[in-house]
C-alpha cells in the first residue's frame, strides 16, 4: 500500500502506544511504591497503640527499603532524553598500550556486566575481539532493561587505568585508556531505511571458543554501510543468517544514532560528548597502585574501594552525573 495517509497514520499510532507504554512504566511504579508508603502509615499507627518489637522491626526494614526505591524514582526522574526509555547497546575498544589497554578494556566489560546484573538486566554479547595474549580488543554489548541508554550514556568517554602491571616482569606501574560509547537500541518502529545497494557484507570464521563449527565455518558476519563508513559485525550465533540479522540491528542502531545527531546539531551537547571521547581526555580514574581510588573527572566524585566499584556498584558516579547535568540544564 503506497497511500502516504496510510503510512502517516501508523506513523501516528506507534507514537501513541509508545507514549502509553512510557507513561505506563512512570506511573504503575509510583502506584506501587505509594501503596507500600501507606501501608507503612497504617502499620506505624497501629504500634503508636501497641507496641510490637517485631512488627516495628519489620516496619524499619520496610522504610529503608522505601527509602532506596525513593531514590531510584528520584534519579530515573532526571531521565528527559528522547531515548532515555530505551535498551543501550554500549561499545568497549581499548586504547593504545597492548596487552595491558586489552586487559583493562575486558575488565570495563566485566565491570558493566557486573552492573548489569545487578539491575536485572540482560546481557547479550554482540561482538568480541579478543587480545593476541589476554584481554580484549573490543567487544559490543545489548544491555536489555528499563532505562538502559539513560543510565548508561553517562558512561561515554574515555576511562583511565592506573596500577602495577601484571604483565611487567619488573613490577612497574602503568597507565591504561579504554573508550567507551553508548547507543540506544533502535525499536522496531522507527523507520531506517537501508539500500541493499549501500552495503557490503563479508564473512569470516569466528574467533574464540567454538569447537569444530568454528573452524571450519565462516559464520561471523561484518556489514560496511558504504555511504557513512560504519562498520558492524556479529559473530555470537552459531548461524550465518542470525549474525547477519543481528549486524544489520547494530547498523540501524548507529544510522538511527547518526540522524539524531545531526537533528540535534544545534543543541551540540552529544557532539561535544563525543568530541570527549578521545585518549588523554579521560572522565574516569580508577587507581589501584600505589592507593586505591575511583575519581571521575566531571563531577569530582571519588570513591576509595576501587574492586567494589570494579564489581558493578558504579550507581553513584551514574547518579552525580545525571543530578550534574540536571542542575546544569544541560540538554542531550
Amino acid at each position: 500500500m503506497s497511500d502516504p495517509n496510510f503510512w502517516n497514520a501508523q506513523e501516528r499510532a506507534r507514537g501513541v502506544v509508545q507514549e502509553v507504554k512510557t507513561l505506563k512504566n512512570w506511573i504503575e511504579p509510583w502506584d506501587k511504591l505509594k501503596g507500600r508508603i501507606q501501608s507503612a502509615l497504617e502499620i506505624e499507627e497501629l504500634l503508636a497503640v501497641e507496641s510490637d518489637p517485631e512488627m516495628e522491626a519489620d516496619v524499619a526494614k520496610e522504610a529503608a527499603a522505601i527509602h532506596e526505591e525513593t531514590s531510584a524514582f528520584q534519579l530515573r526522574s532526571l531521565l528527559q532524553g528522547p531515548d532515555d526509555h530505551r535498551d543501550a547497546q554500549l561499545e568497549i575498544s581499548a586504547g593504545a598500550g597492548g596487552t595491558e589497554a586489552q586487559d583493562w578494556a575486558q575488565m570495563l566489560m566485566r565491570m558493566y556486566t557486573r552492573w548489569a546484573e545487578r539491575k536485572g538486566y540482560q546481557v547479550d554479547i554482540l561482538d568480541l575481539s579478543e587480545g593476541e595474549e589476554a584481554g580484549i580488543k573490543g567487544a559490543v554489548l545489548e544491555i536489555k532493561g528499563p532505562s538502559a541508554f539513560g543510565f548508561l550514556h553517562a558512561e561515554i568517554g574515555v576511562h583511565r587505568l592506573v596500577r602495577i602491571s601484571p604483565y611487567d616482569s619488573q613490577a612497574r606501574r602503568h597507565t591504561s585508556f579504554a573508550s567507551v560509547f553508548v547507543y540506544p537500541v533502535v525499536n522496531d518502529e522507527i523507520n531506517i531505511e537501508i539500500r541493499d545497494d549501500d552495503l557490503r557484507i563479508d564473512v569470516y570464521r569466528a574467533s574464540g571458543a567454538g569447537g569444530q563449527h568454528v573452524n571450519k565455518t565462516s559464520s561471523a558476519v561484518r556489514i560496511t554501510h558504504l555511504p557513512t563508513g560504519i562498520v558492524v559485525a556479529s559473530q555470537a550465533e552459531r548461524s550465518q543468517f542470525k549474525n547477519k540479522a543481528t549486524a544489520m540491528k547494530q547498523l540501524k542502531n548507529r544510522l538511527y544514532n547518526l540522524e539524531a545527531e545531526k537533528q540535534a546539531a544545534v543543541k551540540a551537547a552529544l557532539d561535544a560528548t563525543k568530541a570527549d571521547v578521545s585518549f588523554g581526555s579521560q572522565i574516569r580514574s580508577y587507581v589501584f597502585q600505589p592507593y586505591t581510588m575511583v575519581n571521575d573527572h566531571r563531577t569530582e566524585l571519588k570513591l576509595t574501594d576501587v574492586h567494589k566499584v570494579m564489581d558493578g556498584a558504579i550507581d553513584p558516579f551514574i547518579e552525580a552525573y545525571l543530578k550534574q547535568q540536571g542542575a546544569s540544564g544541560a540538554a542531550r
